[in-house]
């Protein structure tokens, strides 16, 4: 207890992992979302991006909901603006949070963002709270945002007490479990996309950091691994990529969550692998609440209508635990 057993069904077509994955990527629409941005200063000099979107009738709510990305996303991937719509209709002021250099805009500093960042997520959380206009708060984490959510909840360190519940959506708790899972042939595509963005992106740090980037480091940058080795790990602090995923999987940390957390995981999730479900860990706890529906690709979770099961099922666990 508790694993969840799942209600989602896909037809035809979305029972396939990857027509799922790409037609929610790249097909989906989610339009009517209105965002305003708010740029939040961090401790060390650099800064991150909230686009905010509120419910329609603009009164004074009391509940707020986070939301964070996945690889390379940003506030505006359809995953987001779905979440955000539907908080939005159910009273919520929404906080779609773009990690740093995500936002369109450079970040700062030499370091970005990464799948175990979790200082950034406190800082927020901590000031939104602090700001005394909501009595609940709600985290909302997708792929490596829902990571990143699930290791912070796990540290136990500078959590609000208004936060009350959490959902995450395709996470790959063990990422290197998840990267040997990205290597193979069927994923190509998936991995290509991710290399392109993430060489394009050092390519434009490069010019401004000259003394700790290179073109001769460019070059290595063949596989997601090689960019870890010579961009995620020295900007932050780990050995090698090895050493960032072990240190970075929130896996290790799932054991010490105590706030009523759902994850959202498909069986057939192309990224997804081993300790990437885990039912161990769940069935022994109190709080971490853990549903793998056969189908659903990854953050593919189609259903008929304007919101995704994933998105209406998050929703349905936040107001569950906030009664």
């Amino acid at each position: 207890m508790p694993l969840v057993s799942s209600t989602f069904t896909a037809r035809g077509l979305m029972k396939n992992p990857h027509f799922s994955t790409i037609y929610s990527a790249k097909v989906r629409r989610v339009r009517g979302v209105v965002q305003e941005r708010e740029r939040f200063e961090l401790p060390d000099g650099d800064f991150i991006d909230v686009d905010w979107s509120f419910p329609l009738s603009r009164k004074q709510t009391k509940k707020v909901a986070l939301l964070f990305h996945g690889l390379e996303g940003n506030a505006q991937r359809t995953y987001m603006l779905g979440m955000a719509k539907l908080l939005n209709q159910n009273g919520y002021d929404v906080a779609s949070v773009n990690f740093r250099g995500c936002s369109g805009i450079q970040n700062r500093r030499y370091r970005s963002y990464h799948s175990g960042e979790t200082e950034d997520i406190r800082h927020l959380a901590k000031t939104i709270a602090e700001r005394d206009e909501y009595q609940t708060m709600t985290l909302y984490g997708v792929s490596l945002g829902g990571n990143a959510v699930l290791k912070y909840l796990g540290e136990k360190r500078g959590i609000p007490t208004i936060l009350k519940a959490v959902a995450t959506v395709g996470v790959p708790t063990d990422l290197k479990a998840s990267l040997i899972q990205l290597n193979k042939k069927e994923n190509i595509v998936y991995r290509t996309s991710f290399l392109v963005d993430l060489r394009g992106k050092y390519k434009k740090k490069m010019k401004l950091f000259p003394d700790k980037m290179s073109w001769e480091e460019y070059k290595k940058i063949k596989s997601l691994q090689a960019f870890d080795n010579v961009y995620t790990a020295p900007a932050h602090g780990f050995e090698d990529a090895l050493d960032y995923y072990a240190k970075s999987s929130s896996f290790n940390y799932l054991p010490e969550v105590e706030i009523p957390t759902l994850v959202l995981n498909a069986r057939n999730d192309s990224f997804l692998h081993g300790d990437c479900f885990p039912y161990a860990t769940a069935k022994a706890s109190k709080n971490l609440h853990l549903e793998t529906p056969e189908y659903g690709g990854h953050v593919g979770f189609y259903q008929t209508g304007d919101f995704y099961y994933s998105e209406l099922r998050s929703l349905e666990f936040f107001q569950e635990n906030m009664k």
